[in-house]
């Protein structure tokens, strides 16, 4: 009888499994819940510490860059500390800093625990897929991967109402205090279910890959500033964002030759030596995109445009996730089938034009609930095509080690699409909007008829409720100015939907790059 492999010794069945499989989930859905669930509570927090609207976006760029820059060294990490050891420690980490950032007296305390939450967020993302991966024979690994897709992709849409259902019943600390319980049952049981493969020889410190290290963080954390600041601070016009920008790509340089020519880097380039690794890298940036750009322009628009509060805006996406957590266990025996993958990620791609193109079309100053219902319920099909299937096309050709290390690529730039695509968002909706404004200015040119009528109508309103002539005309011009500012920012709003459509639209003859694996994807370090 032949030795069992380290994945297949791994393998978990009946209970133990459902626990490993709920507390990996529960992990990874606790982590991506608080990119999102403080976007909500920001107002609040910055009136109790104090701080300017600047101050108090830090509260999200500082967990983002701490984030990302964690992600690319997970796979390391888990190789010096042990998977069971790290994934604790991580969970630890994470749950004593969220209980540090509801203490915080000042908005710098509450950044600096928001950076130490990051760090062991990030690696609770990564490291709950390699254990769920793990614990399933490579027949299942499919349903696996669904089972997490579940968590990734229903995570950001939770935190917007679930954080707008505490502040508004309670106060925003307790968006952070809910982590400790389940932290702490998270901990316990990682620490009696959760079983490590066993590694190779461990680095000494005086071998760490301490400067890739360095050079990783002056990147991506410069990177990401530039990322979440560039328009509120004019981009290129700002010193900082300049030099920020200079570091970011020196750092980008640097670390690239330091991990080929070192002998134990902190990332194995080498992988992306793959064709398939390549375009999957690709379309994770993209499909990051989708994701995060959709779960923030969406609520931006209802709250900006139509008035609604943060918890309804959150409400309106719940549809979508509930569509891509019904859909996750079919697409996972789907793969399980042999169905390809390229055809399930191009038809993602469609839908998610579909979704795209039928907002731009319905967007008014008043669009309803039941008019962005059926769109959304097509982005959670198309959400649900794209998970899955571009990570296991993606490592369809990597074996051994290789996987987890290509899974880290994929895993960063998802987090870097979603990025982009906010930093992208908001600056064209400013740029659309003023461009759309002076185009739409001479329709209310006074010597008009239909413009002269509409302002005496409205001075004749304001005279009626005690106003003086002057005065009344004064504000009927402003009613009208506010009228073409809200009608500039809806056609805003439509263009990014349409230019979003067209970039998801091209995405798909690039599906046709990607090669057949050789086999069965062997996903014991996948996903990340």
């Amino acid at each position: 009888m032949s030795k069992p492999t380290v994945q297949e010794d791994l393998v978990e069945y009946g209970f133990r499994r459902t626990i490993i499989t709920i507390t990996a989930v529960l992990c990874a859905m606790l982590e991506i819940v608080d990119t999102t669930i403080v976007n909500v509570a920001l107002n609040n927090m910055r009136g109790s510490l104090g701080a300017t609207l600047t101050d108090v976006a830090w509260v999200i760029t500082a967990y983002a860059i701490a984030n990302v820059i964690v992600i690319p060294m997970t796979s390391w990490l888990s190789q010096q500390f042990g998977r069971r050891n790290y994934f604790a420690a991580s969970i630890i980490i994470f749950t004593v800093a969220s209980f540090m950032c509801g203490n915080a007296d000042n908005i710098w305390e509450l950044v600096a625990f928001r950076f130490i939450q990051g760090l062991g967020g990030g690696a609770l993302l990564v490291t709950a897929q390699t254990i769920i991966t793990e614990s399933y024979p490579i027949a299942k690994r499919g349903m696996a991967q669904a089972i997490y897709g579940m968590g990734v992709i229903v995570g950001p849409t939770l935190g917007p109402p679930l954080g707008g259902y505490i502040v508004d019943h309670f106060s925003w600390p307790y968006i952070f205090y809910i982590n400790i319980p389940i932290g702490i049952i998270a901990t316990l049981l990682t620490l009696t279910f959760v079983r490590s493969p066993k590694y190779g020889e461990k680095l000494t410190a005086n071998q760490v890959d301490w400067l890739g290290i360095g050079l990783l963080a002056a990147f991506i954390g410069s990177l990401q500033y530039i990322l979440e600041h560039g328009q509120q601070d004019d981009w290129f016009n700002d010193g900082t964002i300049v030099t920020l920008s200079v570091v970011s790509a020196l750092g980008l340089f640097f670390f690239i030759w330091r991990e080929l020519v070192y002998k134990y880097p902190i990332v194995n380039l080498s992988v992306l030596k793959d064709s398939n690794l390549k375009v999957g890298v690709i379309m994770s940036f993209i499909m990051g995109f989708g994701l995060y750009g959709s779960t923030f322009i969406v609520p931006i628009y209802t709250q900006s445009i139509l008035g609604w509060t943060a918890t309804d805006a959150g409400l309106l996406l719940v549809p979508s996730s509930i569509t891509v957590a019904c859909l996750m266990p079919f697409i996972g025996k789907l793969i399980q089938r042999g169905v390809p993958q390229t055809y399930m990620v191009a038809v993602g791609f469609l839908s998610f034009f579909i979704f795209t193109y039928w907002m731009h079309d319905i967007m008014t100053p008043d669009t309803g609930t039941e008019h962005m219902f059926w769109p959304l319920i097509v982005r959670g099909v198309g959400l649900g095509l794209l998970f899955v299937p571009i990570t296991t096309l993606s490592l369809s050709n990597l074996t051994g080690k290789s996987i987890g290390e290509g899974a880290a690529f994929t895993g960063m730039m998802r987090q870097l699409g979603g990025s982009f695509g906010i930093a992208i968002i908001t600056t064209f909706l400013a740029r659309f909007g003023q461009e759309h404004r002076m185009n739409l200015l001479p329709y209310i040119d006074g010597s008009k008829p239909n413009v002269q009528d509409r302002l005496h109508g409205l001075q004749a309103n304001f005279m009626g409720r005690g106003d003086t002539a002057d005065v009344a005309l004064q504000k009927a011009y402003q009613v009208l100015d506010l009228g073409i500012t809200k009608q500039a920012t809806v056609m805003s709003f439509m263009d990014i939907f349409l230019y979003l459509g067209v970039l998801f639209l091209v995405c798909i003859p690039f599906i046709l790059l990607v090669k057949k694996g050789k086999g069965k994807v062997d996903a014991s370090a996948a996903m990340h």
